[in-house]
């Protein structure tokens, strides 16, 4: 059957119910908290600060670090606490997003650490760890070129959706996974895409449709990013 209803009753390029905050780490330089349907990621920031030992201090530009972490009681079942090799994947891919946008080169000799928490998971992890570490970013006065947003599009059969949850994930046809999960992260402005990832198959005629519901979905986003900075006081 093909997938013509969403689970959710949500159109296809509509979005979860969004919430944003700034400021919710008092002892944080930055921090955000990004809910996106059941999915809820925090971020705080830390720095930029002198990079120690010096011998690891890049004289040219700063350093990013990112460390993204999924609690132990995100999801229903349990998860082993400590660093994985998921959530080590993710903490990389989530920095190589986020580095073209903070002007590093202004700041020499120095690390901003990022640390990403997700409080509660149902789907876009990763998208919503993006979205909050851009805010708390941008929270910590981090100069930055632009904004970025990110969401995760999905492909349920042959049908395209924004902002998939677990139950689209794992959304099977005939008795096989039939859902291909793809986080988009873009910028603001220029809509550079930083991340782009594809778990599942995707017939190459249907990129495009991919691209323009991501960078639509990452407009509604950054309005929803931008507000919440705007709102802070």
């Amino acid at each position: 059957m093909a997938y013509t209803k969403r689970f959710d009753g949500r159109k296809t390029d509509e979005l979860r119910e969004t919430s944003a905050k700034v400021g919710v780490v008092p002892n944080a330089d930055g921090s955000a908290i990004f809910q996106q349907g059941d999915t809820i990621a925090i971020a705080a920031v830390y720095g930029p600060k002198i990079l120690h030992p010096k011998n690891q201090q890049n004289p040219e530009k700063g350093v990013l670090r990112v460390h993204y972490n999924m609690l132990s009681f995100s999801v229903g079942e349990r998860i082993k606490p400590g660093v994985s090799r998921r959530s080590q994947e993710i903490s990389k891919v989530t920095e190589w997003a986020l580095a073209p946008v903070v002007m590093l080169e202004e700041l020499p000799g120095t690390v901003i650490d990022v640390h990403i928490n997700i409080l509660q998971a149902n789907a876009g992890t990763r998208c919503a760890g993006i979205n909050a570490a851009a805010m708390a970013l941008a929270h910590a006065g981090v100069p930055m070129k632009e904004m970025i947003s990110a969401v995760a599009i999905g492909q349920m059969g042959t049908t395209i959706v924004s902002d998939v949850t677990k139950e689209e994930e794992d959304y099977e046809e005939d008795g096989e996974k039939a859902a291909t999960d793809i986080p988009i992260a873009m910028l603001s402005n220029s809509e550079k895409i930083t991340l782009l990832q594809l778990d599942g198959q995707l017939p190459v005629k249907k990129m495009k449709e991919v691209l323009e519901a991501g960078r639509d979905a990452c407009k509604k986003l950054h309005e929803i990013q931008k507000n919440a900075l705007k709102e802070y006081k």
